[in-house]
């Protein structure tokens, strides 16, 4: 007959396997920004490493906002995203349009302040 394991064998090797999990480096990869017409720009970016869409779809938010802000814009709105998973790796397919004016919509980024936010949360915006 099988002996049963501590619950506390189980436990400290789960801790042990999640810890695992969340220290694991994420990779920031991006394309230079790709112009659409007019006001739109398009970006590529993802993350290895990420364990949902939205880190890539973050990601691309920062670079969008730090492109903004090198083009003296300070606003951009999100116009669409598309995001997939392949081989542990995120990415996100992001189109923006930058202006220097805040543009109409719910989606509207403030350069300024995203770029100082993804700082703080560690996102890179290049």
């Amino acid at each position: 007959m099988a002996r049963a394991l501590p619950l506390t064998a189980l436990t400290g090797g789960l801790l042990t396997a999640l810890s695992a999990c969340a220290a694991s480096p994420r990779v920031y990869e991006a394309t230079d920004p790709v112009g659409m017409g007019g006001d739109l720009v398009g970006f590529l970016a993802a993350v290895t490493g990420a364990r949902t869409g939205a880190e890539a779809e973050d990601y691309a938010t920062c670079v969008a906002a730090a492109y903004a802000l090198e083009k003296q814009a300070g606003f951009a709105r999100k116009v669409r995203v598309y995001l997939k998973e392949e081989g542990g790796v995120w990415s996100a397919d992001a189109v923006y349009s930058v202006s220097p004016a805040l543009p109409r919509g719910m989606r509207t980024i403030d350069a300024e302040v995203t770029v100082a936010d993804c700082a703080e949360r560690g996102i890179p915006t290049v």
